[in-house]
């Protein structure tokens, strides 16, 4: 029987090797950035059918063509380092394209040709159906047993995916809270994250579909053009955003991901330090390729503790002593979470 695992986490905690080194797994079928690339939209309410779910996946994620198209694209984004037919300025990049099919193959419009062929026949079902399909299809296509979805900054979509897969597993994976917030503070999609936060919080709305002109008309002219289909990558990338901001956002996220994983059945969760990954990298990738359904295979082992990055560590400790102090101070909060969170 196939296992279906999810990876939740802060993002910018060592996920994304995370997923590279499962991909390495001869059994293991890694959906990189699944969640991201798709996101609500491949969730539709009722049944729909194989070509409606398809336009779900294949439809382009409004929001990083708009990156792409403002000259400030994401390092995870592998499509467009290696373009095929598809492009922002003409067709739009598909959504399962940008950072899921080339993970798994050097072919990605030649996979996602594969797999439209047969999605848009498909009859009738529920977004879960519908996944389970997916899931199982590119599982008979790579020959893998195990399927392991790992998305950054996710820990927002795992009280849906509990609801819609109450049989799957969750790994929270997480990072040094000053670490991992220093980094998120140099990343350009978490300074935009951090930007859009703002941009609600001014307006006073939970979501961008209850944002009206009026709102819009309101906020500052550094923040406006954000919404806007073409923007200056200046507004995002040269913006001075103090480091707090990226400690709270830390501690929210850490603390969202600990709360849901305690309410889960204890053979169904489990979690994965950063830290621990790099100084027990045999040992954390024996439990967790146990934990997911698939042999913790001797050569594996090997090759993929050699894929981690251990100048990572320690990162926030080259601030100054005040930067580093109120960076900690900020953290605080979901440090403490997670020291009291639930164990393995």
């Amino acid at each position: 029987m196939r296992s279906l695992t999810f990876v939740i986490g802060t993002g910018r905690s060592g996920s994304t090797a995370l997923s590279r080194i499962l991909n390495a797994h001869p059994d293991v079928l890694s959906l990189n950035e699944f969640m991201a690339s798709v996101g609500d939209a491949a969730f539709p309410e009722g049944k729909v059918t194989g070509e409606e779910f398809w336009q779900t996946l294949f439809r382009p994620a409004p929001h990083f063509e708009r990156m792409i198209r403002s000259g400030l694209p994401l390092p995870e984004f592998l499509y467009t380092r290696r373009p095929g037919r598809y492009a922002t300025e003409t067709t739009g990049i598909p959504a399962l394209s940008l950072m899921v099919l080339p993970h798994l193959t050097d072919d990605p419009d030649g996979l996602l040709d594969e797999l439209q062929a047969v999605v848009v026949q498909w009859p009738e079902g529920t977004a879960a159906e519908h996944h389970q399909a997916l899931y199982g299809l590119l599982c008979a296509r790579f020959d893998r047993t195990a399927v392991v979805e790992r998305s950054g900054y996710s820990t927002g979509w795992a009280p849906k995916l509990r609801a819609t897969f109450p049989d799957a597993r969750f790994v929270h994976m997480f990072r040094d809270g000053p670490d991992c917030a220093l980094s998120m503070s140099r990343h350009p999609g978490y300074r935009t994250i951090s930007l859009l936060r703002e941009i609600k919080a001014r307006a006073g709305v939970a979501s961008f579909a209850d944002l009206t002109e009026e709102h819009v008309r309101s906020l500052p002219a550094d923040l406006s053009p954000l919404l806007e289909e073409r923007f200056d990558p200046a507004l995002v990338r040269d913006r001075d955003l103090p480091l707090r901001t990226f400690g709270t956002l830390w501690s929210e996220l850490v603390t969202d991901g600990t709360e849901f994983l305690s309410r889960l059945p204890t053979d169904q969760r489990t979690t994965l330090a950063y830290e621990d990954l790099l100084d027990h990298p045999a040992a954390e990738l024996t439990r967790l390729a146990e934990f997911i359904g698939v042999a913790p295979l001797p050569q594996w082992l090997l090759t993929a503790s050699a894929q981690l990055d251990h100048s990572r560590r320690g990162s926030a400790r080259r601030l100054s002593p005040p930067e580093l102090d109120e960076l900690t101070k900020t953290c605080a909060p979901g440090t403490r979470v997670l020291e009291a969170g639930p164990s393995r």
